[in-house]
């Protein structure tokens, strides 16, 4: 499905990747689950997130500490407090290390909790997308604080692109099992 815009094809999208997420995690066996994700044979995984992420827990933490960013965002902004989406002392330049200050924050969560937590959120998104037209979410200048974006494209980051990234994750941790 190519990139959502419209409000219907976001919803789609991102009700359609939560749906196959969890369907991939409920099939992860025991031994998915309790072997650490190690990518550091892997040439093409260079990003810092291949070594970050260790376990289900972190990616389903790291998708809940986004969607908390996009609810935080959205709301303190309709309340007229501009305030951007990253938030200080990060930027978009730094957000890898606002992403490994949520990994260490979570390190005594436990997978319940995290899998409690990523469902609320997301349902929480879903919630929050219905209250805006399809203008306002996918028309430019709606709202200054968005920028030169528009509001939609920070659900689809945060929701079905998130969830392609995670399912991603978790199938090349998948496949290195199956090589041991």
């Amino acid at each position: 499905m190519p990139r959502p815009r419209t409000k219907e094809d976001l919803m789609i999208a991102a009700k359609e990747n939560y749906e196959k997420l969890n369907v991939l995690i409920t099939k992860l066996s025991d031994e998915e689950l309790s072997t650490p994700f190690d990518f550091s044979t892997d040439e093409k995984k260079k990003e810092a997130h291949w070594k970050r992420d260790k376990n289900l827990r972190d990616i389903l933490i790291h998708l809940y500490e986004w969607h908390q960013l996009l609810l935080n965002w959205v709301d303190t902004n309709l309340k007229r407090v501009e305030k951007p989406f990253i938030p200080a002392p990060y930027n978009w330049k730094t957000y890898g290390d606002m992403n490994v200050e949520f990994w260490k924050k979570h390190q005594n969560t436990s997978l319940e909790d995290a899998k409690e937590m990523f469902h609320k959120s997301h349902k929480d998104i879903l919630a929050l997308a219905e209250r805006f037209t399809n203008e306002e979410l996918f028309s430019k200048d709606v709202y200054k604080w968005v920028g030169g974006s528009v509001l939609g494209s920070y659900f689809v980051s945060t929701t079905s692109s998130h969830y392609d990234w995670a399912m991603k994750k978790l199938k090349a941790h998948q496949k290195n099992c199956k090589k041991k």
